[in-house]
């Protein structure tokens, strides 16, 4: 068994990278190198007796809390790891883990989840919704944004393989960086779904509630007259909160952060998920087809590789209130030609176990762990 270290950006929730990184812990039982380390929100998990090692921004002020403050420290910290004792090193990378320094003979495997998006193609997007288009504020973060990107394409040589979550990231691998990437797709815990066949008349989005995620274009959407007599379900939290609620019509119950239980329940007996972002992945959708329900996507990104058009779901192609509700239209004309037990055939294609096997696999024709 070769030394083995795991290099991730940040753990301080359980989101979707943190899956992987759960897949890998439980593969290879390696130390975890992170920027910061938030224990109270891993008792639960399989992380609680990790050996797990923080840089320096751990012990700055609310370093845990608000850790993104100090972006511009995030290259210096990622690089004082000290790996050297290692043969494999393995990052599960969305930001600057993939800048980890190693030394001839390691092997460094980097899983890309994507490429740092705000600082190269949501750049623009990121600095209108921060309002950082101008004045001072706007000068210091164009200029460590740029210093952002300078640094992270250098560190690219840094990588022996990387592996993409999606076509869609391959893409922007090669891109971006100018390097060829094997895909797996991230894993779904879809065991933890059941199907019921039997829906109940509501639709359902859920996400974190931030502007990508396009949630108020859903909203929107059930405010048009034609949609004023169907339920939406929002589940979800974040800066976009307040905004998603004034513009929401009586027919669309807000609900705020749910733990997963409650979360489950509704992906399980929902009419059909609602999915409006441009998503590197997107686990969300195959989570609600894992529970048998169909997803009505934007047809961009992720979602053109887990959602089947017309057997699992339909697209949508532009993120417009309209072109939600058209949607809406056309799934109520065929709702009944989706099949729930077809549609968690597919999600099983996304499992954990498929997910192991595949990393193994690729591993093995790299070197003998």
């Amino acid at each position: 068994m070769k030394n083995i270290a795991l290099v991730h950006d940040w753990l301080v929730t359980l989101a979707g990278a943190e899956k992987v990184l759960e897949a890998f812990y439980e593969l290879y039982k390696a130390p975890i190198y992170t920027l910061v380390v938030d224990k109270d929100k891993l008792k639960n998990s399989v992380f609680k007796d990790a050996d797990i090692h923080t840089s320096f921004i751990q012990s700055f002020p609310m370093g845990k809390k608000k850790y993104r403050l100090y972006l511009p420290f995030f290259p210096l910290a990622i690089e004082q790891f000290d790996l050297s004792d290692y043969d494999v090193i393995i990052s599960s990378s969305h930001a600057v883990a993939k800048g980890v320094l190693t030394r001839p003979g390691q092997v460094h495997i980097c899983y890309c989840h994507t490429p740092v998006r705000y600082a190269w193609d949501l750049y623009f997007s990121y600095m209108k919704e921060s309002g950082l288009e101008s004045g001072l504020k706007g000068i210091i973060a164009k200029f460590i944004l740029h210093y952002i990107r300078i640094w992270d394409v250098s560190t690219v040589n840094r990588v022996d393989y990387f592996i993409a979550n999606s076509n869609y990231v391959k893409r922007r691998i090669w891109k971006i960086y100018r390097r060829d990437a094997e895909v797996i797709y991230p894993p779904v815990d879809v065991d933890r779904f059941s199907v019921i066949s039997k829906k109940e008349d509501f639709y359902l989005t859920a996400s974190r509630l931030v502007p990508y995620k396009k949630i108020d274009v859903i909203v929107k959407a059930f405010s048009l007259p034609s949609l004023r007599d169907r339920k939406l379900i929002v589940i979800g939290d974040g800066p976009d909160m307040k905004k998603i609620k004034k513009i929401a019509s009586p027919n669309v119950e807000i609900l705020g952060y749910q733990p997963f239980e409650r979360l489950r329940d509704y992906l399980e007996k929902a009419k059909a998920f609602i999915f409006a972002a441009e998503e590197d992945f997107g686990i969300l959708p195959v989570e609600a087809q894992a529970c048998g329900t169909p997803v009505i996507a934007y047809g961009r990104g992720g979602a053109l590789e887990t959602v089947v058009d017309g057997r699992t779901g339909l697209y949508f192609y532009r993120q417009t209130p309209e072109d939600v509700m058209e949607a809406i239209v056309k799934f109520e004309s065929m709702q009944n030609s989706f099949d729930p037990l077809e549609i968690r055939r597919h999600a099983e294609t996304f499992s954990k176990d498929k997910f192991k096997k595949r990393f193994e696999s690729f591993i093995s024709k790299i070197v003998n762990v």
